[in-house]
């Protein structure tokens, strides 16, 4: 009788499970079909026709970005969110969210390993997700405190901006087909093979066996009120990651002449210029796709293919902003190895840029 008795809550406990997750699905394609599915779709047909999305968000109209000042921080800062405030309000919401919605246990099972397939699996999950880095960094964070292993959670994180469907349908009408494969081919071997070999310099950091087998665990941090829990949560995120966020795109706006001077023709596809784009691109921070006007720009202006094809990867995979974000959910040795995995990476899709453009 007792084993009944102790056994009744469990069909309670999966039916709350469902309907949490029912929740977070609904909660997650409404913010994203209002924030990205519609717009992009709309943006699609204007890179079809025009050839264009937009103007340079790092230069404008001019052949280099304005001198160091607080002016050209502040109107850095201002385009910059003008163009993310939705997509960046969604990320800290959906990144509140997993942690209080999505049962524990369910994400173990299939993000909390460190085999391939685990982070196979956080790639292809990040697909619909079209977010800028800086974006997605709450929810790679809200993931890392559920426990989810770090090379499932890095390629959720480094395939939203990478990957991103949209950009690379944009790119293949205002830059060419070749740019686009350049970025699948470089950003696939980003998600999925970076992210993966990032689990060796997490340490010990994988999931008892016991603990993705057993429901205890998990339900003891899934107990108590919801609303408290979220709002836990969500304050948190808020207190950890808002304020280096808005800093650091503050600092970076001022200093885009100095990450970005001029190249002239002659030096357009030197080495030297090509590590110094990928340098500089894997630092700055930009809004989903912005590295397409801002390569399309550049080329018009004299820059080679070289810089471009390495600008093409590192602008949109990570950023400073983005790397502190999610700095106190990774072991530092993770992001050295991601951060210089990205450059060179960078560095090879400039040469290949080079061999094929």
């Amino acid at each position: 009788m007792s084993q009944l008795t102790g056994s009744s809550p469990a069909p309670h406990r999966n039916v709350k499970a469902a309907i949490f997750v029912v929740l977070f699905i609904l909660i997650a394609a409404a913010g994203l079909s209002y924030v990205k599915w519609w717009p992009y779709y709309e943006k699609a047909f204007k890179a079809a026709t025009e050839h264009s999305i937009g103007s340079s968000i790092l230069t404008g109209g001019s052949d280099t970005a304005p001198s160091p000042s607080w002016s050209a921080a502040v109107d850095y800062a201002t385009a910059y969110f003008k163009s993310v405030w939705k997509a960046a309000v969604l990320g800290i919401l959906l990144g509140s969210l997993v942690q209080v919605l999505i049962p524990a246990q369910w994400l173990l099972k299939v993000l909390g390993k460190t085999t391939f397939k685990s982070t196979a699996l956080g790639g292809i999950a990040s697909l619909p997700g079209m977010m800028c880095t800086c974006c997605a960094a709450p929810i790679a964070v809200g993931l890392r405190k559920k426990n989810v292993s770090v090379g499932s959670s890095l390629a959720f994180w480094l395939g939203n901006p990478t990957l991103n469907p949209a950009t690379l349908i944009f790119m293949t009408f205002v830059l060419s087909w070749k740019f686009t494969v350049l970025r699948l081919v470089f950003g696939i071997l980003l998600t999925f093979g970076v992210s993966y070999f990032a689990n060796r310099f997490a340490g010990n950091s994988a999931i008892p066996e016991e603990v993705l087998e057993t429901t205890e665990e998990a339900v003891k941090q899934e107990e108590g009120p919801f609303l408290v829990r979220w709002l836990k949560s969500l304050g948190g995120m808020l207190l950890s990651i808002v304020p280096a966020y808005l800093v650091m795109v503050l600092v970076l706006g001022a200093a885009r002449a100095w990450l970005f001077p001029h190249v002239g023709l002659s030096e357009g596809n030197h080495l030297l210029a090509i590590i110094g784009f990928a340098i500089a691109g894997m630092l700055f921070v930009i809004p989903t796709a912005a590295e397409i006007p801002i390569i399309q720009s550049f080329m018009s202006f004299g820059l080679g293919a070289g810089p471009a094809g390495a600008l093409l990867l590192t602008l949109p995979a990570v950023s400073l902003p983005s790397m502190l974000m999610i700095s106190r959910s990774y072991p530092k040795k993770v992001l050295a190895f991601v951060a210089s995995a990205v450059v060179v990476l960078g560095i090879l899709s400039g040469l290949a840029a080079i061999a094929i453009l």
